[in-house]
């Protein structure tokens, strides 16, 4: 049977401590946070009579998770970053902030500084010798008026499921491009069709999932940024149709005006005897600030 004493004044105390309340510097919202989250551990251990084995085993998990990089893995597979999104979705309904192209998680694998290009891109290398893609669309207000000069910062996978700058065999960016829409809102870029892919088979994300009965695999999707003055700036990503995962995406990322209709068409010439094209435009919402222009802060790669 497990002994309750979190409630004890004693106990209360002693945590309160810990949380730097007698103490007069340091943060006082960190102070709140660290209360929280310890006297919530407490009354975990006390309700779901956590073991002293299953503590320990709790805490080189997460030696394990830090090692292996994949704290942004576990939290999408948990849906924590979905929740973030549906969090933000209810304050804009609150707000009357309505329309435009729905906002989905980032993923922990973007990479600041991409090529800058205008109107048009090469994503690729030329290394990978997947099905070449072709996507174009225009990014447009929700008044259905093209923006020119909005920049759309694009990060995809290889055909391995591999990203640039975390997958040290492909070149510098590869796969990664920003570019500024034309004088008609319009953006194109070249590249390869990716592929899906799933949390490392050996890894703690994995190994979480593995007790939950769930797999760790999503569709194949294109990661977008798109940002102009005045308007607010879009996390998004676009998953392509015809995926096994569609629809069961570990890290709960498609949603609906998000799925990418990609068409294929015979070309014996090309990789794969096939070529690919997508057609997707993006609305922006105005900003009600200029806050709201920039996206959100969090620590990236090479970002300053």
């Amino acid at each position: 049977m497990s002994v309750a004493i979190s409630h004890t004044a004693e106990v209360q105390k002693f945590f309160e401590m810990a949380s730097g309340f007698d103490q007069s510097g340091g943060d006082t919202r960190v102070k709140t946070i660290t209360h929280r989250v310890l006297t919530d551990i407490i009354k975990i251990i006390e309700e779901l009579n956590i073991s002293t084995e299953e503590f320990w085993a709790a805490v080189n998990y997460l030696n394990v998770l830090g090692s292996r990089h994949e704290a942004g893995l576990v939290v999408a597979g948990l849906g924590l970053e979905h929740y973030l999104d549906l969090r933000l979705d209810a304050e804009d309904a609150r707000n009357g902030a309505v329309g435009g192209t729905p906002r989905t998680i980032e993923g922990p694998l973007y990479v600041a500084g991409a090529p800058l290009n205008e109107g048009f891109a090469k994503l690729d290398d030329g290394v990978d010798k997947g099905v070449r893609l072709t996507m174009a669309g225009v990014v447009r207000d929700t008044d259905g008026a093209p923006i020119p000069g909005a920049l759309v910062d694009v990060w995809h996978a290889n055909t391995g499921g591999t990203y640039s700058y975390f997958d040290s065999s492909q070149s510098e960016y590869n796969l990664r491009r920003r570019i500024v829409t034309d004088a008609d809102g319009r953006y194109r870029f070249d590249s390869i069709v990716p592929s899906g892919y799933g949390c490392p088979p050996d890894g703690p994300t994995q190994q979480w999932l593995d007790q939950l009965g769930r797999h760790g695999q999503r569709p194949a999707h294109i990661h977008f940024f798109i940002s102009a003055p005045a308007h607010r700036h879009l996390t998004t990503q676009i998953n392509l149709s015809g995926e096994k995962y569609l629809y069961d995406d570990f890290a709960y990322a498609t949603r609906d005006g998000l799925v990418a209709d990609i068409v294929f068409a015979d070309a014996p010439e090309m990789p794969g005897g096939k070529v690919a094209s997508i057609n997707f435009d993006f609305a922006l919402q105005p900003a009600r600030n200029e806050k709201s222009e920039g996206r959100r802060s969090r620590v990236r790669a090479l970002e300053s």
